[in-house]
């Protein structure tokens, strides 16, 4: 998820576990006592998307996720899938899936959510006019180069080839409570990923109308939205008097939407916010001396690091890309702008994560004399040409970067500017169209807990959150033999040798994995 913490990281569903004894912002907080209700007031960044087949960035699906359910959940403990809206998911051989739902559940709008809302929600994120951001995630499920054909030469000149379907044949009802998944290929993982919010259901209401859908959605889940998304500056949600499951535990979510995290921090000061999910680095000290016991820590799993638009000239040769690793170091940026909280990347998947290695990228450590080796072997640099850093504005990110630029220029004799001027919503716009002039910084969460999240989604040829448009025909038939494999365990050794693969060529400099910090009010009860 670029820039998604996600998915099924805590502090990203803490909203749908909050018990808060709030009031409204002027009332006084009632008495802890670990009871529900009350309007929670939650920091946000405006989302690109509140429509579960398109919305794979972090603010939006902070928001999709209390708004809609699918059909599993993960246990915030062991990160392990439960059902949730699914009575059952089987299969005999792992290729042919046999999924039966809950009966009762329905959307917003008294639809009911039942096979055919799966369905079309998975058939519309898959179909290539539709446009969809999640529609890669149905890639295993056969039928899917009918309706998402392949793109002969990735952002060549060529085209696509137009769908010569609308549906996956791989989608079959068998009753109004079960349907059949059949995957092209065996994947012991399915029952693990359909837990991203990419697979939530939607409403037939929903894709008659998308636009309208987008602005007021109707979901399925614990809360609905109290009139439409205000852009840029509020969306508001209410308990869903729909909802079958376990109620949510405040009357209200509010999220309150800024586009400089300061700003934000300010408001959180002034008591406007309960919950904030993102502390400005350079504010963290004085957070921690100020809140105590309200700044919430866990080891995080979520990497930023600076892509390469392997898409221009001037990153194409793989020696450029080492060099530049190899010009910075990450300690002394973590100790200089993160007061040494988080941990210098060493490898592409998370070190909590069972199949991570540690010191597995040998470019990730700082050696000069190396980068300016392999710079000179790739015929050096252009002479009097800037290199342009690129990063998304108000969300800190500013200090880090000029803190690559710096160390670049000083080991590689590189000169740079900085760009950090647009929105995250604009800034995705520009990485989904190819249009990043140098480095870029993204960061990337944990879709669903299986390392091959951080493999096939970034990396894997043609996928929509491949910015840096990397594409590696060795490194694709790896992942294709784990997923074939007959246990996620036995996947792991074939994702390992992809992810060797991925410290040589570089497509990406993996920087820092964050150490992710939350702040909460005295009106909040209990933070989960």
């Amino acid at each position: 998820m670029r820039g998604k913490f996600l998915k099924v990281a805590v502090v990203a569903t803490a909203t749908a576990m909050l018990a808060t004894a709030c009031g409204n912002s002027n009332d006084e907080p009632e008495e802890a006592t670990d009871q529900s209700g009350g309007k929670l007031r939650v920091y946000a960044s405006e989302p690109a998307f509140l429509l579960p087949s398109n919305g794979d960035d972090e603010p939006s699906i902070y928001v999709i996720r209390q708004l809609y359910r699918g059909l599993v959940k993960y246990n915030t403990d062991t990160g392990e899938p439960e059902m949730d809206l699914a009575e059952s998911i089987d299969s005999e051989d792992q290729k042919l899936w046999t999924i039966k739902l809950k009966d009762g559940y329905t959307f917003d709008n008294g639809e009911p959510v039942n096979a055919d809302a799966f369905i079309r929600s998975w058939n519309y994120a898959a179909y290539a006019p539709n446009a969809q951001n999640n529609g890669y995630f149905m890639k295993r499920i056969a039928g899917i180069d009918a309706v998402l054909p392949k793109d002969p030469d990735g952002e060549g000149p060529k085209k696509a080839p137009e769908p010569s379907a609308e549906t996956m044949s791989g989608l079959k009802k068998v009753d109004d409570l079960t349907f059949t998944v059949e995957l092209s290929a065996p994947f012991s993982g399915f029952p693990t990923i359909v837990g991203y919010s990419g697979f939530f259901p939607m409403a037939q209401a929903c894709i008659d109308d998308i636009d309208v859908c987008n602005e007021t959605p109707i979901g399925n889940g614990p809360y609905k939205i109290d009139g439409e998304w205000d852009h840029e500056v509020e969306i508001n949600l209410v308990r869903s008097d729909s909802w079958k499951g376990e109620p949510g535990k405040p009357d209200e979510i509010y999220y309150r939407i800024f586009a400089d995290v300061n700003a934000a921090y300010s408001a959180f000061q002034a008591g406007e916010l309960d919950v904030m999910y993102t502390i400005p680095p350079e504010r963290f000290t004085e957070a921690q001396a100020s809140y105590g016991d309200r700044l919430y820590e866990q080891e995080g799993d979520s990497l930023n690091y600076v892509g390469l638009p392997l898409y221009d000239d001037s990153f194409k040769d793989k020696r450029i890309r080492q060099a530049f690793s190899m010009a910075i170091d990450r300690q002394s940026i973590i100790d200089a702008v993160f007061d040494g909280r988080y941990t210098p990347a060493t490898g592409f998947v998370a070190p909590i994560f069972d199949g991570a290695r540690e010191g597995v990228c040998t470019y990730c450590k700082q050696d000069v004399e190396m980068a300016k080796k392999l710079l000179e072997e790739a015929g050096g640099w252009p002479e009097g040409k800037k290199l342009t850093l690129w990063a998304n504005a108000g969300a800190g990110h500013d200090a880090w970067l000029q803190a690559v630029g710096d160390q670049i220029k000083n080991a590689l004799g590189i000169d740079y500017d900085l760009k950090v001027n647009l929105q995250f919503a604009e800034y995705l716009e520009v990485a989904d169209n190819r249009e990043f002039t140098g480095p870029f910084r993204l960061g990337w969460g944990p879709d669903y807990p299986f390392l091959e999240t951080y493999l096939t989604p970034l990396y894997a040829s043609g996928n929509d959150s491949n910015n840096s448009t990397f594409s590696n025909a060795a490194f694709d038939d790896l992942l294709k033999q784990g997923d074939s494999a007959p246990t996620l365990e036995e996947a792991i050794a074939f994702y390992q040798q992809a992810e060797d693969i991925l410290t040589e060529e570089m497509p990406v400099i993996p920087m820092f994995w964050r150490k992710e910090a939350a702040l909460y009010s005295e009106n909040v009860d209990t933070f989960v």
